[in-house]
């Protein structure tokens, strides 16, 4: 009677197991970090996690067994510059405040998750978001969707920007107050850095974001270096918003993880953040896009000016070895396109500055994965990593623009869209 009992309990246990198993038939999995791909793979999926992956995996019995032999199959993408909160009102006169000041960070949640979900089904399974989410509104949408109310991407946040006085508003009448203070936090000395990282780190965020050179006065580099010591002893990266000049000497000598915007870098700055490690984050906006938004109240160099500007510093950044990670920054809304429709616009950028598809897509997936620091669990299909896995009907190591079709999209292994 006992041997029978055992019998019975690991037939149950087994079939439980091969129910809580997936197995995708793949026609092409693609190894972005090598530039690799194989052909008619089987990936087994259990417990969110990849669980062995190769041509003559055995498939147990009971499993799910999903067939994407006509697809190629890559890790999610991952976009490293988000503003999932914030909307700009495009047309490029309204100041920049304007964009949030009427909106509470209730609603500004909502609009996160809204964009959220948005990018998950269009493929972008692992998000940094960069502040602009008024009091900390994307750490509730982080933990709504960690708590399964919602399906969402892996969210990185930063809460809220730190920047010198004044945050990125300019000649505001004193007589209106510090109202930036709902997106900033102000730091004009080391101490005041320290104590602003700590704030943001109480908060729950994953990543410092800096504002550099917003203003005509800008981070020192003892400043910049508090906010890196400070961020790095907690186990957090830094980013920072700067364009070129002095400020972005100080940013790169004073050891930052990645380096956003940069559209004025010289080669010799370039060069040095080569040797330092620290990414670029380019944010490499499209034409179409600069000429909705014009200056963002001030923000942003004259399109006719900052368009051309991109493509060389992302054309020489790529000449240099720089590392890079696929970044948009994009706020604007577009009547029939989604947020992820106007992110994946970018990618003709890259294609113009002669960037190949197999070094985008690295960028998009195993490089974004190290800059965050995830890379351990999320970024390459591999036994032991989440099974953040997308499918489209052709390679994307030929032509990028394959992303735009993807069909397939599955999460920590739950499906979220299929054929």
């Amino acid at each position: 009677m006992k041997k029978l009992m055992a019998v019975l309990i690991l037939a149950l246990t087994v079939r439980a197991v091969a129910q809580n198993t997936i197995a995708l038939r793949a026609g092409g999995v693609v190894d972005p970090a090598k530039g690799l791909v194989a052909k008619n793979q089987i990936i087994l999926v259990e417990n969110g996690k990849i669980k062995e992956i190769g041509a003559n995996v055995r498939i147990p019995e009971g499993a799910v067994i999903i067939d994407l032999s006509n697809e190629w199959l890559s890790p999610g993408l991952m976009d490293a510059h988000v503003h999932l909160t914030l909307t700009e009102v495009t047309g490029g006169n309204a100041p920049f405040e304007s964009f949030y000041l009427k909106e509470t960070s209730a609603y500004r949640g909502l609009r996160g998750l809204k964009n959220a979900q948005d990018l998950l089904r269009a493929g972008f399974t692992t998000v940094r978001e960069l502040g602009n989410d008024g009091a900390y509104a994307t750490e509730d949408v982080r933990r709504a969707i960690q708590a399964g109310m919602f399906d969402g991407p892996t969210i990185l946040t930063a809460g809220k920007i730190i920047a010198p006085f004044g945050g990125q508003s300019t000649s505001i009448p004193p007589e209106q107050g510090p109202f930036w203070r709902y997106e900033y936090i102000d730091a004009d000395t080391p101490d005041e850095m320290r104590k602003a990282v700590r704030q943001n780190i109480y908060y729950g965020v994953d990543v410092i974001k800096l504002v550099a050179d917003n203003s005509p006065y800008h981070y020192s580099l003892d400043e910049i270096k508090a906010a890196v010591d400070e961020a790095h002893h907690a186990g957090r990266t830094v980013a920072v918003h700067v364009y070129g000049g002095e400020a972005a000497d100080n940013v790169i000598e004073g050891g930052v993880d990645s380096l956003e915007h940069g559209f004025f870098l010289t080669d010799e700055q370039l060069l040095k953040m080569k040797r330092k490690g620290i990414f670029l984050v380019g944010t490499d906006i499209p034409r179409a896009q600069l000429d909705l938004t014009g200056t963002s109240g001030g923000i942003f160099p004259p399109p006719d000016v900052l368009a051309p500007k991109i493509i060389d510093r992302l054309r020489r950044a790529y000449r240099i070895g720089v590392k890079m990670a696929f970044g948009t920054d994009t706020v604007i809304e577009v009547p029939n396109k989604t947020r992820a429709d106007l992110m994946l616009d970018y990618l003709a950028v890259w294609r113009e500055a002669g960037i190949p598809a197999p070094e985008i897509l690295k960028c998009m997936t195993t490089n974004a994965a190290e800059l965050m620091h995830i890379g351990s669990q999320r970024g390459s299909l591999a036994p032991g990593q989440a099974a953040d896995i997308i499918a489209m009907p052709s390679n994307p190591m030929e032509d990028v623009e394959s992303v735009r079709k993807i069909n397939f999209v599955m999460k920590d292994g739950k499906i979220i869209r299929r054929p």
